[in-house]
């Protein structure tokens, strides 16, 4: 099975984007800070901007986020790379002549609604200032301990 990594993937487009404002950034330097290829960036950016997250004019590398850092939550980018898919889902492949293979499913809907809820309500408490500064404060806590992590592996641009 394989796990959706587009929040996390997005969240990094959007934290890079804000640690280099006003430098030129193409996708594919994104892409590179994130391992990966420019079109997967330009189509989480894609829906960035649609939802109102992201600004930048096509054929132009500058873009910015569309409102403060403390005015995106987590919940904000997570609408707008998965909508309204949930984080947790039913197989919907189990036996209907048992009857724990119906019902189950019915019963555990109801949980699963309820992880929903409680998973949106805290991203729509964390905002990408907070995970700016936790950003922050980790690299901080790198360069006290002279780790490698503290410093930017080599064709990557940093700025901290």
């Amino acid at each position: 099975m394989k796990y959706s990594t587009k929040v996390s993937d997005a969240v990094h487009i959007m934290a890079f984007i804000a640690l280099h404002p006003g430098v030129p950034l193409s996708s594919d330097k994104i892409a590179e800070s994130m391992k990966t290829n420019p079109g997967c960036v330009r189509q989480l950016m894609s829906a960035l901007r649609q939802h109102g997250l992201l600004s930048s004019v096509k054929g132009h590398p500058l873009p910015s986020l569309a409102r403060e850092p403390s005015a995106i939550t987590l919940l904000d980018v997570y609408r707008a790379v998965e909508g309204e898919k949930p984080l947790l889902h039913l197989d919907t492949h189990t036996n209907p002549e048992c009857g724990v293979g119906v019902n189950i499913q019915l019963a555990l809907q109801d949980s699963f609604d309820q992880v929903q809820q409680c998973a949106e309500q805290e991203m729509q408490r964390i905002c990408l200032q907070d995970i700016l500064n936790r950003y922050r404060q980790r690299l901080a806590e790198a360069s006290a301990w002279g780790s490698s992590a503290a410093t930017a592996p080599s064709g990557c641009t940093f700025m901290p």
